[in-house]
């Protein structure tokens, strides 16, 4: 797309808010078996249709100050929180990788990460609507605009699977299904170097986040915490750092 890079940026953050927006009806209905297109938007505590001007990503929001014009209930803050996510990773997205096919692989791959980190917080389940067509998304991707190549995505796909499911087995629990779809799907979009980055760096990120939530008395030891935001989260950081965090820690064995 030849225009302005500030522009660019300013498009690429609009698409992100109107994805983000979308996600919001994705996290909502998706856990409860709803349809994310009917009926259209309309506030959780009175059930009356959202008008247009007060479905403006986070802006109406705020202009609002968090509440439904027609009751007064108040809109939870994960609203604008996803879609100003989605539009910060869209824009930098746009920013790492330029306009071109693999930056819309890359937002299929960012929105499915967001709307399933939120999903699992909240309702500590990775739904297969996402993963799995997910895993499929990446697969076809690799044949059409590579890196990964198609084998490398096929491989990314077992590594990333391969390890929460060994974990699994091991330890009796500790992870489930989901986490190994998941893990297949990041295996699928970014191949199985990538894949196995963003499993250990979930790992350390969730066992520091464990240990912080237990000092803290926020859980305790049988409590089970999702690993489904660490993972995604992992996924995004090895979309754009991962192969500068693999050169590094390979130098390190540099002679």
């Amino acid at each position: 797309m030849d225009v302005l890079p500030g522009l660019s940026s300013l498009i690429a953050l609009a698409i992100g808010a109107a994805v983000g927006s979308f996600l919001n009806v994705v996290i909502i209905r998706l856990p409860r078996n709803e349809s994310v297109i009917t009926p259209g938007s309309h506030c959780m505590a009175c059930g009356k249709s959202i008008r247009w001007v007060d479905n403006i990503p986070v802006l109406s929001f705020l202009w609002l100050r968090g509440r439904c014009r027609q009751c007064g209930g108040r809109i939870s803050w994960r609203y604008p929180l996803v879609e100003a996510t989605t539009a910060l990773l869209f824009g930098l997205a746009a920013c790492h990788l330029g306009w071109g096919l693999e930056l819309i692989g890359a937002w299929l791959f960012l929105a499915a990460l967001v709307a399933i980190a939120a999903i699992d917080l909240e309702h500590q389940v990775i739904p297969d609507a996402i993963s799995l067509p997910g895993i499929a998304a990446g697969l076809a991707l690799s044949f059409v605009t590579p890196p990964p190549s198609w084998i490398d995505s096929l491989l990314g796909i077992a590594a990333g699977g391969g390890l929460p499911f060994i974990v699994i087995v091991l330890s009796r629990g500790g992870m489930g299904g989901g986490d190994i779809r998941l893990g297949a799907l990041i295996g699928a979009f970014l191949g199985w170097q990538l894949a196995l980055l963003s499993f250990f760096m979930a790992v350390v990120l969730g066992g520091v986040a464990a240990t912080a939530l237990l000092i803290a008395g926020r859980k305790g030891r049988k409590d089970r915490i999702p690993f489904g935001p660490f993972l995604a989260g992992s996924g995004v950081m090895s979309l754009f750092w991962g192969d500068v965090i693999i050169r590094w820690y390979w130098s390190g064995f540099a002679p």
